[in-house]
This record gives C-alpha cells, structure tokens and sequence, in this order.
C-alpha cells in the first residue's frame, strides 16, 4: 500500500477533522501533502502546525497555484462542488476522490451505508448499538464524527463497519460500494451546495450505484423517487414504511412494527419498545431493523437494544419542564424537512423557534403544518427575514436578531400546556460554531430561566 502511494502528489482542500486526518492517512505512505485552506494559518492553530511538521507536508496558499505537479485531489466535505480549485481540477483531468472514496477503496470489512436527508445520525448509531447487543465487533464512523480514513491504521478486524455518510461525501465516490446500503428520505437541503435539489437528489441516490447481486439496498416505500430506484438497482431490496404495508420489508400493522418477506415470513416487533418520540424516528428503527436482520442479529436482540436506546442529543431532545411549559432542544434539525418531522412528533400547542443561516430551505412548504401545530412562530437570526417572507403570518410571528431574545420572547408569550421547540431549519453559522454549540447554548439559557 505504502508503494501505491509514495511517488504522488495529493491536494487536500479544507483543514477540519477530516482533511487533516486524510493528510495523516497520506503522510505515513510516503505521499507528498500540500494542503490549503481559505482560514489563515493563525486562524487554524494546531492543525496548521501538524501539517507543517509531517514529513512531506505544506500549507499552501489559497488559489490555482495549489495545483501545480497534482496526482490527486481530495476535498473536505464542506467544499462544494462549485469550488474554483475542483473546478480546475476537472478542466485540468486531476482526479478528485473524497475521504470515503480514499478510505473505502482500501477497506477490506462490509460497510453499512446510512444517507437521507434527516435521521442519519440516529439510524448508524441505533445500528451500530443493535450489532454490538448481538456479539459483532463494530466500527461507527463517517460522518457521524470518526473520519472513515482515520479506520485505515488499525487492524480492521471488525465484523461491520456502520457509516454515516452525506451528500458532500458521495459527490466524489466514484466507486464507493457499501455492502448495505440506506436511504432514509430526501427532503430540500444543502442546495447552496448542490445547485438544485435534483442534483442534491440524485448524490443521495447514488450510494446505490456500485452495489451488486447479494447486497442489500433499503429504500424508503413511502418516497416515490427513491421507491423508483428499485426497478434499476442491482442490490436485493427492502422497503420500510410507517404509512402503508411495504414488502419485502417492514412496516406498521396495529400495536406492532412487522417485517415480511417475499413468500410471506412475518417476524413482529412492539412498537412500544421505541423511546425516542416521533413517526421520523419510527421510521429510522424500521430502516435500522432490516440493516441488522440480514447481518444476522436475532429479533430478540434487536428488541433489546432498541428498547435501550434513549436517541441522539440535539434532536428533538428533551431538555426542561417550567411552569407546565415542556422545551425540546432540535437544533440537528438544519433543514425544512427535520422541521417538519419535528413539528407532527408534538400534539400540543407549539411556539416553534425558526432561523439561523439560510441554506434556500423551501420554507413555505411548512405552512400548513405551522397553521395546524404551531401557536407562535418565532424567526430568528441572520435568515429571519427571508424566512417571514415565506411564513410569517401563517400564525402570530414576531423576528428577533438572536437565538437568546427568541427563547427570551417564547417564554414570556408561554402558558401552561404549551411545547417551546427550537427546530431552526437553518444552518448555526450566523451565531454559533456548530449545531452542538446552538444546542447547549439553547439549554443553557432554557435552565436558567426563573420557575416563577
């Protein structure tokens, strides 16, 4: 491997957690590093100096000259398709690959595969907590924050590897081949990214693309166009549905989530043993049933683990009760589609907190889910205007500049009865240094508030 890789040139784009663990990944097979990133030096810290000190490694300035005597580019995820330096790549013929495309080529244990628009995080977790209850050995990684190059320097003695994986991911896997494969759903998201929601659409919808007879691919039943992948794909398919029978698959019938297979096998679940609120997590269970099914878990421990598994932090979190006013913190819901997940989860009247940095979410799309469970709309941050333009009046809408004076406002407009939930459809950018970051800040403030 080492051979393969000592006599090129890599560009790295991006400097985060994934770029410097793809430069490391690089480094220690006596490949030539040059890495840049439109941050400065000083703005980069530690990770500028590691990449100073490996052997074969500089930082370079931001721009075309970055190119010069390049084998090979890898992008960071962030970096969009449009990006000048990919763009003269493409002109030039330098190949381009992502972290997973580098790393997956390389690897030699399955992979589950889990993308969708929302729900991705929750389903590779809840996955990879089923495999481990049932005696596998389990690597979780990818998106969900262990970079799946970094898997690379171990021993790979793993019995699964279960990864999250994005659009910006798979818009440079060229041959990326995941064993299973899943697609939870495909809402409107990152088009300032992808350039349209088509394009957007079909990245996701090729996580299937190099699957082959004796894989899997788990397609959501109750999406059209990704139920349409299943008269073109090469993989044995499965459907989950919460809303209709789906075979072979999984679905709702009564008190029970049952799965059937083509000649009419049915195994039952309890529905009771989900404790995570919400149809959209209903759904993730079902996806995540049928990835560990045909990896051989036994529906007794299937049971057990989920009915252990208490879901993720920031997504439609639990955070306090105050003066009969119940707050939910989900600020992972970045997009309309998570907001909309968030808003049917609750029954009860809902000041719904809206905002953040704008990612031409198709806000209007929520009205009349809004009209029908929402009691004030609050619209905060950088997108607040172009989001009332979409929304505000649907209910009683007020703006406010920051996330603070948005929970300051919810709650002296509460009453008892009510849910205050931050689902802000927006990126955090425009405040905060992540969703993480929004979310603390949000139960911070939340616990502080006076119970009088």
């Amino acid at each position: 491997m080492t051979g393969e890789l000592k006599d090129i040139k890599v560009l790295i784009i991006g400097l985060g957690k994934t770029g410097l663990a793809t430069a490391r990944f690089f480094a220690r097979r006596g490949a030539e590093i040059v890495v840049t990133d439109e941050k400065t030096p000083a703005a980069l810290g530690e990770a500028y100096g590691e990449i100073e000190a490996l052997r074969k490694g500089a930082f370079v300035a931001y721009g075309s000259g970055a190119l010069t005597g390049v084998n090979l580019v890898v992008p960071s995820p962030g970096v969009p398709p449009r990006n000048a330096l990919l763009a003269e790549s493409v002109r030039k013929g330098i190949p381009i690959q992502s972290e997973l495309e580098v790393a997956a080529r390389r690897i030699r244990v399955p992979i589950i595969a889990v993308t969708g628009t929302n729900g991705k995080t929750t389903t590779t977790t809840l996955i990879g907590k089923i495999l481990e209850a049932c005696g596998k050995k389990v690597f979780v990684g990818g998106n969900i924050g262990n970079p799946l190059i970094g898997y690379l320097d171990g021993p790979q003695d793993d019995d699964y590897i279960v990864c999250e994986v994005s659009s910006f991911q798979l818009q440079w896997a060229e041959s990326f081949r995941p064993q299973v494969a899943i697609l939870l759903n495909t809402t409107c998201d990152h088009v300032d990214y992808h350039g349209s929601f088509e394009a957007y659409r079909l990245v996701k919808e090729s996580v299937f693309r190099h699957q082959q007879k004796g894989d899997f691919a788990i397609l959501n039943a109750t999406d059209p166009s990704t139920a349409r992948l299943s008269e073109s794909l090469s993989a044995g398919i499965l459907f989950f549905s919460s809303i209709r029978k789906a075979t072979p698959g999984i679905f709702l019938e009564g008190g029970d989530i049952v799965q059937q297979d083509i000649s009419g096998k049915r195994e039952a679940y309890p529905l009771s043993m989900i404790k995570i609120p919400g149809k959209h997590n209903i759904e993730n269970v079902m996806a995540s049933i049928l990835a560990t099914r045909v990896c051989g878990c036994s529906p007794d421990g299937i049971e057990k683990a989920v009915a252990e598994f208490k879901g993720m932090p920031h997504r439609i979190e639990y955070v306090a009760e105050n003066r009969g006013v119940r707050f939910y913190d989900d600020s992972k819901g970045t997009n309309v589609g998570a907001v909309q997940r968030a808003l049917e989860t609750f029954p009860s009247p809902i000041i719904l907190l809206l905002g953040g940095r704008d990612k031409e979410g198709d806000f209007e799309t929520l009205r009349p889910l809004i009209r029908e469970r929402v009691r004030e709309l609050i619209i905060f941050g950088e997108a607040r205007e172009r989001i009332d333009s979409l929304v505000g009046g649907v209910v009683n809408t007020a703006l406010m500049p920051t996330l603070k004076e948005a929970i300051m406002l919810a709650w002296g407009k509460s009453r008892a009865g009510d849910v205050v939930l931050l689902s802000p459809g927006c990126a955090s950018f425009d405040e905060f240094s992540d969703y993480k970051a929004r979310g603390r800040f949000f139960q911070e403030v939340v616990r502080s508030l006076p119970d009088e």
